[in-house]
């Protein structure tokens, strides 16, 4: 390694590897070196069931804790003792969430009595172990058999949970998918093996691919081919609790749902406004109805979006409300969305790619007609804005620019917090002025309360997917297909238990941290909404923490009850 150093140099670079890299790590570069070792780790131990890669990030987790100690944190600047204290409460919400998948894991661990074998064998060939192939036979006997005493004790009524069956299912096709791939590893290169494990591989692997369907149809109720149906997997207050606490939200789950009714009792309020302005009296679903058919005609969906987006652009820089570089200003795209993405998001996504929901010619009436509903002119106002300048799309100009490390760690609460803080500023400031531009910003407000009640009771265990998509529809105002969009959305396991919840509560954080510093007169407004967006991503308790200028010590509980403020 050091053979072509000159001597002097090689004493020096022997002595700075013999003391390791802690004593010249910054804090940026201990966390970008976390984050390598944790994606190392998480590449090689890549099997997400697997208790060994739970132990071995669980050891890698203690390890950073442990050393933590050794920095002199009243040395650091403020930036860094930030950083500290936010790796600190990552690496424990990380331990804690490990815990909560095992547990979660283990409630379905009868429909999986073959995991082991799967997990070993393919563990096995990572570390790069020998492979015996007569022995290895016989496990796929093994694997067989207990996939076949699955099925048996599923038709003697095995009494297993929808959603723990629902998990169970989803992590055995993730386990054949590994399976696969070990036996491909060694086809072909190793005759032996070859020879004795090619047939009874085949049969283990035929169980394999026939169980996980089995087990949505007959405990789930979910037909094979059916991608319609709504199952989810509700995680239980403990670890809702757990994922409270890693935001540093110190509430219970149902005080959460207590906010979210008087927000909703609110939005009621001036919802009867603007439909009384329209002529509907206190009748404000039939005003909402009126805005709803307000919607463009086909093929003009793009030319709306480009001009709502110049209208919100030019009214922050015109009220010098936040520094919009030229470069983020100039760079945003538009992408129509697919009919099948449609299905899982109904209305518009958004970043430096607005992407569109709105009819193409594949769908039928029905579908057509409630996608026009659902995105028309005045929903799409505030959608737009969200989803652009002054929300994501100026938020990721900022996040790759300014502390980027601090991606790692990401949160619903920064990220969607944000754009929903900014449809509530420009309501107060008079941006919204119209009862058709209300009705519309309201219903995104209601929709933001409904997120809280129905995602919370649902991973209580209070609320099925149907509930849900039913409570959106008679108390918010939803198209059925938007509805029954926003719920696959919401529990087909591509965002966390809390991120339809962090919309409204994240908003509301960064409402309060404004009220504290803008209304106050200790921050400009301009300077306050930039400093947040260089800031970079964190649990807006910290940020709180780091705009207020508060003491800060290795073990600062940001405790911070914000609602109300």
């Amino acid at each position: 390694m050091f053979g072509l150093l000159p001597a002097r140099l090689l004493i020096v670079a022997v002595s700075v590897a013999s003391q390791g890299l802690q004593k010249v790590e910054t804090m940026r570069s201990k966390i970008e070196r976390f984050e390598e070792d944790r994606a190392a780790l998480s590449r090689f131990y890549n099997i997400e069931s697997s208790p060994t890669r739970r132990e071995r990030l669980k050891v890698l987790y203690a390890a950073e804790l442990k050393g933590l100690p050794a920095l002199r944190f009243d040395v650091l600047d403020r930036d860094s003792q930030v950083d500290y204290l936010l790796f600190k409460n990552h690496l424990e919400a990380g331990a804690r969430k490990l815990d909560d998948d095992a547990k979660a894991d283990a409630k379905g661990a009868r429909l999986m009595p073959f995991a082991t074998i799967v997990i070993r064998l393919e563990e096995s060939r990572q570390q790069m172990k020998p492979v015996d192939g007569k022995a290895t036979a016989l496990d796929m006997v093994a694997i067989e058999k207990a996939v076949s005493d699955v099925r048996v004790a599923i038709d003697k009524g095995l009494k297993i949970d929808t959603p723990t069956a629902f998990r169970a299912a989803k992590t055995i096709e993730q386990l054949r998918r590994h399976f696969d791939h070990w036996f491909g590893f060694y086809k072909g290169y190793d005759p032996l093996f070859t020879w004795w494990v090619e047939e009874p591989f085949r049969k283990a692997d035929k169980a394999l691919e026939d169980i996980a369907p089995y087990i949505r149809e007959k405990l789930c109720g979910v037909r094979p081919g059916d991608k319609d149906t709504i199952v989810g997997d509700p995680i239980g207050r403990e670890a809702l609790l757990n994922a409270l606490a890693a935001e540093h939200v110190p509430y219970t789950p149902e005080e959460l749902i207590d906010i979210a009714e008087k927000e909703f009792a609110w939005c009621d309020s001036e919802m009867l406004k603007a439909s009384q302005a329209l002529g509907f009296g206190n009748d404000w679903h039939k005003a909402l109805e009126h805005v709803k058919n307000l919607y463009v005609e086909p093929g003009k969906q793009p030319e709306m979006i480009r001009n709502l987006a110049l209208e919100a652009i030019d009214y922050v820089k015109k009220h010098d409300l936040i520094t919009v570089p030229p470069i983020a200003e100039q760079t945003w795209r538009m992408e129509m969305m697919s009919p099948e993405r449609q299905k899982v998001n109904p209305f518009f996504l958004g970043g430096e790619v607005i992407q569109v929901s709105f009819p193409t010619n594949t769908m039928d009436s029905e579908q057509k007609l409630m996608s026009m509903r659902g995105n028309n002119i005045h929903f799409s106002r505030a959608t737009v804005h969200h989803e652009l300048i002054p929300g994501h799309h100026l938020q990721g100009y900022y996040e790759s620019r300014f502390h980027p490390y601090r991606s790692m760690f990401r949160t619903p609460f920064w990220v969607e917090g944000w754009s929903l803080y900014w449809e509530f500023m420009l309501w107060d400031k008079g941006f919204v002025a119209t009862p058709e531009n209300k009705i519309g910003a309201l219903f995104w407000r209601m929709h933001r309360c409904a997120r809280i009640i129905f995602s919370l009771k649902f991973h209580l265990g209070q609320m099925s997917p149907q509930q849900c998509i039913d409570f959106l529809v008679e108390r918010v105002g939803h198209e059925r297909s938007t509805a029954e969009g926003e719920v696959r959305r919401s529990f087909n396991g591509d965002y966390s238990p809390l991120y339809q919840a962090a919309y409204m509560l994240g908003a509301f954080q960064i409402r309060a941290l404004r009220h504290e510093l803008v209304d106050s007169g200790k921050m400009p407004e301009k300077e306050f909404h930039d400093r947040f967006l260089q800031a970079n991503q964190m649990p807006i308790a910290y940020m709180r923490a780091l705009l207020t200028d508060t003491k800060l010590t290795p073990d600062y509980d940001p405790a911070w009850r914000f609602y109300g403020k």
